[in-house]
């Protein structure tokens, strides 16, 4: 099977779960915001910015060493079972750490949610190894199952705590325990994890060796971190909670338009870590690049410019201001997409600490950006400082990563992304119908027309598939 097929195949499988997953994540967005205050959605969104901050910080990202070494342990079921038993052991200790710091800090935390802190932690912590084993392992039909059965037990568990028993936010934390703790069990049995643990295979210099690996992700997962989501506690404190949950609601349609692209991701991470050293790289990741910023860019496109007849039906009034965050989010989300699209070249070279370097670069930005335009801007600052932080690092992590593979960018196609993105903007803040529409027509037409390659051939594609099984 040739690299591109073998891409498509992997992200079409993982795509069966991590859709499902955000179909139902969107379905249930109305329900939040309908049900829930702005403070309840506020703090639920803030508790979750706590959570990715802790994890990392726990598990000195061994589960992403699992995944990279176990790619090249697949014939080897002694290097596995090392890996396996080492990794969880590893991460054993560390909760236990976790949890003996946590029983001292909680003396001093005056929140009655503050224990769904350290309960979901643990389960996010072997939820994460579960799932990067199975990608691990090769089996992408597991990890895509397993996503699918914790988005369906989330979307199960919310309906039935918050309208069912009006938990309100308690609700949705143990919504969140369960459904990664479902995800545990249904993978650990699916992959028979516990044939791969054994004591003996513990080894402290194999720790060592993933921690190499590891650990210049953990300043990388910080700066993401500083991101994606210090906004959230920087609003919180000069703005409020409930500016927060303003804030949680304009950013989710990026977060949903990211977690579609992170579906085609995860798959092109392992197609490029197999594919590193072949004598042709440099077109191959050119030209995928290419395809997906295409498709991708189009797609951010689309969702600005049907966000104006979409956002009243969706979004309850009280959350209203959301509206004139969404582009600037969308936009910080397309250059993160692109950005991220490049860097796994970093991960397939095992070049983590330039990851790490640029990653803190960006978050500083971000920092700084945001602290200096929150009194003058207000939420603006949160959205705005995303786009100047990603901007900065997309720029820095080009020109840093064609020293080792060269990846040529049309210019005529980023001149048209450009000024249809000006175009969107412009018609987006008019609230005029007439110029929605008008947007929305030539954003279709544009998304087809450049587009129209990688449609023919998924169409031929789907036809020769059709004969053979006919």
């Amino acid at each position: 099977m040739s690299r591109s097929k073998q891409l498509a195949k992997n992200t079409a499988i993982i795509a069966f779960g991590k859709i499902c997953t955000q179909f139902m994540s969107f379905f249930l967005f109305p329900l939040y915001t309908a049900l829930l205050s702005t403070e309840e959605y506020g703090i639920v969104d803030l508790f979750s910015t706590y959570i990715m901050l802790l994890i990392p910080l726990i598990t000195f990202q061994m589960e992403q060493a699992l995944f990279r070494y176990l790619i090249d342990a697949r014939d080897d079921e002694n290097e596995k079972k090392v890996l396996v038993s080492t990794v969880i052991a590893f991460a054993f200790f560390q909760i236990s750490i976790f949890f003996a710091i946590f029983l001292i800090a909680q003396n001093f935390i005056h929140n009655e949610y503050k224990y769904f802190l350290f309960t979901n932690v643990v389960v996010y912590i072997f939820s994460d190894i579960m799932l990067q084993l199975s990608r691990g392992f090769g089996d992408n039909k597991t990890y895509a199952l397993g996503s699918f059965i914790s988005a369906l037990s989330t979307m199960s568990l919310n309906i039935l705590f918050i309208v069912v028993f009006k938990l309100g936010a308690i609700g949705m934390f143990q919504a969140i325990f369960l459904a990664n703790l479902f995800c545990i069990i249904f993978i650990f049995f699916r992959k028979k994890v516990y044939l791969y643990l054994e004591f003996k295979s513990i080894k402290i210099n194999k720790i060592r060796e993933l921690l190499k690996y590891s650990f210049p992700l953990v300043p990388n997962s910080l700066s993401w971190w500083a991101l994606n989501a210090s906004d959230r506690i920087v609003v919180s404190i000069f703005l409020g909670v409930a500016s927060n949950g303003i804030l949680a609601v304009s950013s989710k349609f990026s977060s949903i338009y990211i977690s579609f692209y992170n579906i085609f991701n995860l798959t092109w991470m392992e197609s490029a870590t197999l594919h590193i050293q072949d004598e042709d790289r440099d077109d191959f990741f050119s030209n995928t690049i290419s395809t997906v910023f295409r498709l991708f860019s189009s797609v951010c496109f689309c969702i600005i410019a049907v966000m104006p007849f979409l956002f009243p039906f969706i979004i309850n009034e009280k959350f209203e201001l959301a509206y004139y965050q969404i582009p600037i989010y969308m936009l910080a989300a397309l250059l993160n997409m692109l950005l991220a699209t490049y860097s796994v070249v970093y991960i397939a070279l095992k070049m983590t600490k330039k990851m790490a370097k640029t990653a803190a670069f960006a978050g500083i930005i971000n920092i700084i950006s945001l602290l200096l335009m929150i009194k003058g801007l207000g939420l603006y600052a949160a959205s705005i400082s995303s786009v100047i932080a990603y901007g900065s690092m997309m720029l820095y992590r080009y020109l840093d990563i064609n020293k080792y593979v060269k990846i040529r960018i049309e210019k005529s196609l980023l001149l048209t992304e450009v000024l249809m993105l000006v175009l969107l903007f412009f018609t987006y803040y008019q609230m005029n119908t007439f110029l929605h529409i008008i947007a929305l027509l030539i954003t279709l037409t544009f998304t087809l027309f450049i587009n129209r390659g990688f449609i023919k051939d998924t169409f031929t594609t789907l036809r020769h598939q059709f004969h053979k099984t006919s």
